[in-house]
């Protein structure tokens, strides 16, 4: 335990913050639980109550933002409770500049994605209770500091997101779920195969597993180093997902509710992009090894990505395909091994949590007034819904990258890491920034020009409560690419101490 406490630098005179992330992680459950007793018919009541914790748990998320130190390299907000000493497991959560801004992303996506579920009308009790529970499984996901914890939390998810998709998905609901399950059961079965063969060294049992699987890490064969973390780029990589583990995700995407559907794009997809990057500064020689195979898979699932996008005629699954091409991008900055990729990698994790959740969210809105997704069967929406063509302009554009949006500063940072590390093979970068911009700009002109169809004339323009929640996420895409100073200095210190940590495990 004082190992972990020296970790974390606990500081006694906070005594009142040391259980401010437990407040935080099981708000959402005690909300859950607040629904049970709840009749099924009071759904102003049902609505009301998860309303309020989630809002309850994205000020409490900020609040953690406004008091955390991005400058201090140790994890903040620690607590710890062994729960079984023989294993060296322990109830432990503390946030660094990695997983605070996925808290406050995830915290804020939950909610915009309760405002946009005023359309589902059926088994509304069960829906909410669902989301909820959802909400709580990807927070501890983020704050779990202890491996068996993070297990527990990573699989946590998988439960309602199945129902929410079974339930109250589309046509094929039941393949997208049951798709879903198998992909992301197999890849936790190689995940926990790596964390048990890392368990059979000699732990430190004084902390978190966490920290002792990273020390213990260091001292296995270098060949078995490679397996464990191949079985950790199979167990996150289904998640992120990496071609070719992505096969779930179209299905998935276009069967889900569009409020699930932004919270699997936009925070989902991050947990296994947050799993890898802390399995490589836990296993830097394997991912030394192994760069060559990561960077191929980086830069062949983001061209691969963008041209599934550009052949859609669908726009949920024009924005499914342009998610594998774009956590491509987070993939290579992981790749690269280097401060500049990392902190590509971690800024893209937002940008496209931010990006891909206002895209999924104007689609589903788009969707609810002309119950089409089909992009052949608009034209020239601007002049009957001018505030949704703006957004989704400004969003599509930051989807390919353009100066001024979120979605530049990332990108820019992995380029110059990946340059860095392989100078010329960023040529086929260029390439898919290209492609992303040729399904950015016909998705435009499809949807924005041309002459008014009959069938469109008569479709309201965004009303107020949708025009504030997609105006938030469209207004930090802007606000972080114009202004991304504080957004990159959050994770900067993380970010060094994980260069460091990796100097000193490699040869």
């Amino acid at each position: 335990m004082d190992n972990f406490r020296n970790i974390v630098q606990i500081d006694k005179s906070d005594k009142e913050k040391m259980t401010i992330l437990s407040i935080l992680l099981w708000l959402p459950a005690l909300g859950a639980l607040s629904l049970v007793p709840v009749s099924a018919n009071n759904t102003r009541l049902i609505r009301s109550l998860s309303n309020l914790f989630t809002s309850c748990a994205l000020l409490m998320a900020c609040w953690l933002l406004a008091e955390f130190d991005a400058r201090n390299t140790a994890l903040q907000f620690g607590e710890f409770y062994p729960l079984n000493p023989k294993l060296g497991s322990a109830y432990a959560l503390g946030v660094d500049g990695l997983s605070m801004p996925m808290l406050v992303l995830a915290t804020l996506l939950t909610s915009i994605a309760l405002l946009a579920s005023f359309s589902v009308t059926d088994s509304i009790k069960g829906y909410h209770i669902s989301i909820l529970l959802l909400e709580f499984g990807m927070l501890g996901v983020f704050m779990a500091q202890d491996w068996a914890l993070f297990y527990i939390f990573w699989e946590v998810t998988l439960i309602p997101l199945f129902f929410l998709i079974d339930r109250w998905g589309g046509k094929r609901r039941h393949a997208a779920s049951l798709n879903f399950v198998l992909y992301t059961m197999g890849g936790s079965v190689f995940m926990l195969l790596s964390l048990l063969a890392i368990s059979q060294y000699d732990l430190e049992h004084q902390g978190s597993l966490m920290v002792s699987m990273g020390q213990a890490a260091q001292n296995m064969p270098v060949v078995e180093q490679v397996l464990v973390l191949l079985g950790f780029l199979i167990g996150f990589g289904v998640k992120m997902p990496i071609f070719p583990l992505h096969g779930w995700l179209p299905l998935a995407h276009v069967e889900a509710p569009s409020p699930i559907s932004i919270l699997l794009s936009g925070i989902l997809l991050k947990m296994g992009a947050y799993g890898l990057l802390r399995a490589v500064v836990m296993l830097p020689v394997a991912a030394q090894l192994i760069q060559p195979l990561l960077v191929f898979l980086a830069l062949f699932g983001m061209i691969y990505g963008g041209l599934l996008a550009w052949r859609q005629s669908d726009l949920k699954a024009m924005v499914a395909y342009s998610s594998l091409s774009h956590m491509g991008v987070v993939l290579l900055g992981i790749a690269a091994l280097n401060q500049a990729g990392f902190s590509g990698a971690i800024l893209q994790m937002s940008a496209h949590g931010l990006i891909a959740g206002a895209m999924f969210l104007l689609v589903g809105l788009l969707y609810e007034r002309t119950h089409t997704r089909n992009i052949q069967d608009y034209s020239s929406l601007v002049q009957v819904m001018p505030r949704f063509a703006a957004l989704t302009t400004l969003t599509l554009l930051a989807a390919m990258g353009l100066p001024g949006s979120v979605g530049f500063i990332a990108e820019l940072h992995t380029l110059i890491g990946g340059f860095q590390q392989w100078g010329g093979l960023m040529v086929f970068f260029s390439l898919s920034i290209l492609i992303s911009a040729a399904y950015a700009m016909r998705t435009i002109g499809l949807l924005f020009t041309g002459p008014v169809k009959p069938q469109m004339r008569q479709i309201a323009d965004l009303k107020p409560v949708e025009l504030m929640t997609s105006g938030v996420l469209v207004g930090g895409i802007v606000l972080f690419g114009l202004l991304p100073a504080p957004l990159i200095e959050l994770s900067t210190a993380t970010v060094g101490k994980m260069m460091v940590v990796i100097g000193e495990r490699l040869p």
